[in-house]
């Protein structure tokens, strides 16, 4: 149930990145898209009974594998990154154009 909505979130961040036509709903998009691959991510790698890797006293027990936690933490921050310098590029962009639809600003820089 769970892989089936974080794939549903990555299907509507997908759809939203080409039906919408504001920038600004482009890069929501995009960013709902990333939070539904990072939340597949951390389902399939979930396991149950596996524990973190600490050590303690007593018997070794099965540990989980601290690589998708850090892949996953990169992946946040790279996404972070990637949505401010969109929407930095989208700031510059509007104060040449006054609306932010995809459409009108091809227009503008045809003409």
């Amino acid at each position: 149930m769970l892989e089936a909505c974080a794939l549903a979130t990555i299907l509507l961040g997908f759809f939203g990145i080409i039906l919408k036509k504001n920038l600004v709903m482009k890069i929501i998009s995009m960013d709902v898209m990333s939070t539904g691959v990072i939340a597949y991510y951390i389902v399939i790698a979930a396991r149950d009974g596996w524990f973190t890797p600490i050590v303690t006293e007593g018997t070794p027990q099965a540990y989980a594998d601290p690589v998708p936690q850090a892949v996953i933490l990169t992946a946040i921050v790279i996404g972070f990154s990637i949505q401010a310098l969109m929407l930095v590029g989208v700031m510059k962009l509007s104060r040449d154009n006054p609306t932010l639809e995809s459409n009108e600003i091809e227009r503008n820089q045809t003409l």
